[in-house]
């Protein structure tokens, strides 16, 4: 029985040994982030100069990953079978971790994820093509109520945060307006917006940000409760004519289910030295994204309270299941 025991204490620690030398050489391989949106993204766009930067601070090569389709399930269901070793992670918006396992038939747990950092925080945008006679909430709900069903708005697909904002627009102001989801999000829901092919969209400013300044895109309100920093003169949509209205979005960085600790403090440490430099900071200006330094636990609390959130919300409306 001795040497059992011995033999048992003896085996305990040589797997410890080995798991601790494994996390101090992490990573000795490249790393790929994946994400579920097309290029051009908003989790596009700021995914890969963060990847750039994390090869640098790592000494490897981070690679991203893009897998659109089905508003971000795939690359979740992707990520949630990788081996739990850190080299394949996750960058994935608020709403395809909470919103959309409420709507898909997914076959993976949204909140058995490990999440590792949230990365921005930021509002929505209401833009509008500049055919659509409405300069404020208060001016498209009369339009929309004028028109019922004949106002158009699209999103980056059934159940993103985008479809989800503007029906919550919808349930609150009371009126119909015909969603138009697109496969994959990216640019092809702007450039028909742009074109006039569909009037209305909410979206990341820092997508739509040249086509506000060309004056190819009218803002008609931000889903904020406070007004952007990098849009001072622009409402919030609760000001300006739909009181209570309020929806934010986030990104953040995730692992599979089961990534050690050592692995998720390396990359959480990581990722906020990162955050902390004046070009990144300058970055995430641009792209009009607050940037967000948390630990893993603050970001875990998140996303489960967005997945309750979200949960209540397409309840609410009624949103069917996606097969």
């Amino acid at each position: 029985m001795r040497v059992v025991a011995s033999l048992s204490v003896f085996l305990g620690a040589a797997v410890l040994a080995v798991a601790g030398a494994y996390a101090q050489t992490y990573p000795s391989k490249p790393i790929r982030v994946v994400h579920g949106f097309a290029p051009g993204s908003a989790i596009d766009v700021f995914s890969r100069p963060l990847a750039q930067k994390l090869s640098e601070a790592l000494g490897q090569q981070v690679v991203v990953d893009a897998r659109p389709g089905a508003t971000g399930t795939i690359a979740n269901e992707l990520v949630s079978k990788a081996p739990p070793d850190g080299y394949t992670l996750l960058a994935a918006p608020g709403s395809a971790m909470a919103a959309t396992p409420h709507i898909y038939a997914i076959r993976y747990k949204a909140l058995d994820f490990t999440p590792i950092v949230q990365i921005s925080d930021f509002s929505y945008v209401l833009i509008a093509h500049p055919a659509v006679p409405a300069r404020n909430a208060r001016e498209l709900i009369a339009l929309a109520k004028s028109r019922p069903g004949a106002l158009t708005y699209g999103s980056t697909g059934v159940g993103s945060g985008f479809h989800l904002a503007g029906e919550l627009f919808c349930s609150m102001a009371g009126i119909n307006l015909l969603h138009v989801p697109f496969k994959g999000g990216g640019t092809a829901a702007v450039v028909d917006v742009v074109a006039g092919r569909v009037d209305l969209m909410w979206d990341s400013l820092g997508v739509v940000r040249p086509y506000i300044q060309a004056g190819r895109l009218r803002v008609i309100g931000v889903t904020g409760g406070r007004r952007a920093a990098a849009l001072p003169d622009v409402p919030t949509i609760a000001e300006s004519g739909l009181p209570g209205y309020h929806l934010t979005g986030w990104h953040g960085l995730l692992g599979p289910p089961g990534l050690p600790r050592d692995i998720v403090n390396t990359l959480n440490a990581s990722v906020a030295k990162i955050l902390a430099t004046p070009e990144m900071k300058e970055l995430w200006g641009t792209l009009a994204m607050e940037i967000v330094q948390n630990t893993p636990e603050q970001f875990a609390n998140r996303l489960k309270f967005d997945y309750d959130r979200y949960g209540k919300l397409i309840k609410a409306i009624g949103l069917k299941p996606q097969g």
